[in-house]
């Protein structure tokens, strides 16, 4: 979370590799187990691997058990022998997986070590399947193509089995990482999903035609650079999708490179402000820039501010103030409808840490699609250097925690505005779109109260229904909202009207104990004591700690007469 910058570096580097990529055809990837010596070597690597993680991870077992761990290991060590090196190498990423933290992995993306390779395609989930976005100019005609098999698998098992491999925070995790692991070869056949790792097949949709290809590795893979998704950059050698528009490049694809930079829409009286990567530039402080982002709106007759941190990484997350503070002084755009935050599933790391200071302290509406980090996570990873081969591998060594009581998994947009192929390809960008024309509507507390005063409770089911099936709304986690029109209602004695709602929020987060809790106590109100017994109950089970719940359980339990109205 605290890395130093070197974009220029990794810009280079990346171009390096993607040229790379594009040459004649490399050397085939042996299928043969590793050799006696080797074998050795590797399991050294992983006892290695398995006593250091322990000593740095901040708390390595916090979604599994030691034993788990250790178990592992131990059927990995077994199997070595019996293993290619990249075999070896996917195991091994498998079980730091395990751990279930975005800052602890071993990534192929980013470590030249691992050597794996790349097929001759570029793959993206957008939000209407997973397609072929770009490829070498050899494989021009699979250009647009959606994919439906890979190997041995439809595309949601494919997906299912490197999402193994993956270090994640959340879902959206998987779903970054996972477009680039499923065009290297190497993971593709050590999961199971193709045959051979020199010959990949894929089946795809084009033209409403399905065919079946076969693709062979084009070349080593390139790495990333941690804070900045760059990996839309064009390629030499290869062609992209959005190469045959005539429609000019979006503004979120315009300069990836540059750390922060601004840009004033005259038509939408909007200014546009993209911030790739948290820190300083060699040229221009955060600080120095933020002044000048201020003196910009104070000037200039800016209604709207679109912070736009889709390709944001992270970086040092100390320089998320100068630019926290400069909004909040902007007192023209940190209002309710005139600041928008566009966020993604790249969104992560110090631009979580952002994200969370802009839900506490501005009226920014967050539009686009989740986050890729969390609210409390775990971060800032030390790097663990195999001994043999040289791998890396990442664990966290910090809790950075804001509210113990805040389990999200990301940060949701109230405005989901998720890309599609087609707007990819035709260059429309969906979410700032969303934010240019954003007009103000009722809220679903509103809506809701309005369906209850008419004293309907299907109304206010059906209301919610309606609204959720929105697709602006896919994302919005109304847990808050519903739990607190639930108590105004009950403080109305409208109590009806509150079990319903409760019963909506019981039904959108059937997982959370306090949804029961609520739930119950609208139950007793109304003198239902079985059931109000039987979802304290569900409370319970769920969280043990939840001691209100169990202290509310004990006492209709052991009630002697019916509870009254």
């Amino acid at each position: 979370m605290k890395n130093a910058s070197r974009n220029c570096v990794y810009l280079v580097v990346l171009v390096l590799c993607c040229a790379l990529a594009g040459a004649a055809q490399t050397e085939t990837i042996s299928l043969t187990p590793v050799d006696k010596t080797e074998a050795e070597k590797w399991r050294n690597d992983l006892r290695y691997m398995a006593e250091e993680m322990p000593k740095f991870h901040k708390n390595l077992f916090h979604t599994m058990t030691r034993e788990h761990f250790a178990s592992a290991v131990n059927r990995l060590n077994e199997r070595i022998p019996k293993l290619a090196r990249h075999q070896i190498i996917v195991e091994m990423a498998r079980i730091v997986a395990m751990v279930g933290d975005g800052h602890t992995n071993i990534a192929p993306t980013r470590d030249p070590k691992i050597g794996f390779h790349i097929l001759p395609v570029k793959l993206y989930f957008f939000a209407d399947g997973l397609y072929v976005r770009s490829a070498t100019t050899e494989q021009s005609d699979l250009l647009g193509a959606k994919v439906l098999n890979i190997g041995n698998a439809t595309t949601a098992e494919a997906y299912q089995k490197v999402g193994e491999l993956i270090g994640r925070d959340n879902e959206m995790d998987i779903k970054f990482f996972a477009a680039f692991l499923l065009t290297m070869p190497e993971v593709l056949h050590a999961t199971g999903l193709i045959d051979d790792p020199n010959e990949a097949r894929f089946v795809v949709e084009s033209a409403g035609q399905t065919r079946t290809v076969t693709l062979k590795p084009a070349g080593p893979a390139a790495m990333m650079p941690p804070d900045t998704d760059l990996s839309w950059l064009p390629q030499p050698g290869w062609i992209d999708v959005r190469d045959t528009t005539r429609v000019p490049t979006p503004l979120w694809l315009k300069d990836p490179t540059n750390k922060y930079w601004f840009e004033y829409l005259p038509s939408a009286r909007t200014l546009y402000l993209q911030v790739n990567q948290i820190g300083n530039k060699d040229d221009e402080s955060m600080q120095v820039f933020t002044n000048r982002l201020l003196t910009f709106i104070d000037s200039s007759p800016v209604e709207r501010l679109a912070l736009d941190l889709r390709l944001n990484r992270g970086g040092n997350g100390e320089f998320n103030r100068p630019l926290l503070r400069a909004i909040i002084k902007a007192n023209k755009i940190d209002q309710r409808g005139k600041l928008f935050v566009i966020i993604g599933r790249s969104s992560w790391s110090a631009a979580q840490f952002l994200i969370n200071n802009l839900e506490d302290y501005t009226n920014a509406i967050f539009v686009g699609e989740p986050s890729g980090g969390k609210r409390n996570s775990y971060g800032d990873s030390r790097r663990i250097t195999l001994p043999n081969s040289g791998m890396t591998v990442r664990v966290s060594t910090l809790w950075w925690q804001e509210d113990e009581r805040d389990r999200r998994q990301w940060k949701s947009p109230e405005l989901a505005a998720e890309l599609t192929f087609e707007n990819y390809r035709n260059n429309v960008d969906p979410a700032l779109k969303m934010a240019l024309e954003y007009v103000p509507g009722k809220s679903l507390t509103e809506l809701l109260a309005e369906a209850a005063a008419a004293t309907d409770s299907k109304m206010v089911s059906e209301r919610f229904k309606q609204w959720r099936a929105n697709p602006v709304n896919k994302y919005v986690e109304v847990g808050a909202q519903l739990n607190r029109l639930g108590y105004e209602l009950l403080t109305k004695k409208q109590v009806v009207q509150a079990i319903e709602v409760f019963k909506l929020n019981v039904a959108e987060y059937p997982g959370v104990s306090n949804v029961y809790d609520s739930l119950a106590e609208a139950y007793a109100v109304a003198g239902n004591r079985e059931l109000a017994i039987q979802n304290y109950q569900r409370a319970v089970e769920l969280d043990s700690k939840n001691s209100a719940a169990a202290t509310a359980l004990q006492k209709l339990r052991e009630a002697t007469s019916p509870l009254k109205p």
